[in-house]
């Protein structure tokens, strides 16, 4: 039995909704744009959008289900909220990285971190990064933690180094 998705991720876009859609799934394996609905006459003096205008698009990223809203200029992504992706190895962490800071903010990148051309927020995380900061010995941890710390994107070469001392 498929499993349904029952919370799925709103992001406002200011008219650029179907642009990051596309950006995104040519990012992302796994991804496709399933649905466009667009802006009619009806409701224009609520809306203010030309009709034909993209309201909403529908799109999954590496399977999971997303929605694009051309909503306007009051409001904007913040780092309060992000999207982390797991990454198995170096060459996926490098590909998330180059691919998404494409366009983005030099200065929002930080721990793995970056702001994407549309400000939206990603965590590109390798998953041996959370084993080394449990392992059960609080010094490794702490040697990791001051690793990664000062990087930008994460590199499994340094953490690993910095684990074993």
């Amino acid at each position: 039995m498929a499993t349904v998705q029952r919370i799925t991720p709103n992001l406002w876009f200011d008219g650029r909704a179907e642009e990051a859609a596309r950006f995104y799934t040519s990012v992302f394996p796994d991804s496709e744009i399933t649905q466009v609905s667009r802006y009619s006459e009806v409701g224009l003096d609520v809306h203010g959008q030309p009709a034909g205008t993209v309201m909403t698009i529908d799109f999954t990223l590496s399977g999971m289900h997303f929605v694009g809203l051309n909503g306007g200029p009051q409001f904007s992504f913040t780092e309060a909220v992000s999207f982390i992706i797991d990454c198995a190895d170096q060459a996926e962490v490098d590909h998330y990285w180059e691919r998404l800071g494409e366009g983005g903010d030099p200065a929002a990148q930080q721990c793995g971190w970056l702001k994407d051309k549309f400000g939206v927020s990603w965590q590109v995380v390798p998953t041996v990064l959370g084993e080394l900061m449990s392992d059960p010995d609080p010094a490794v941890a702490e040697r990791v933690m001051a690793a990664f710390l000062p990087m930008k994107k994460l590199v499994i070469a340094d953490l690993e180094n910095a684990a074993r001392g």
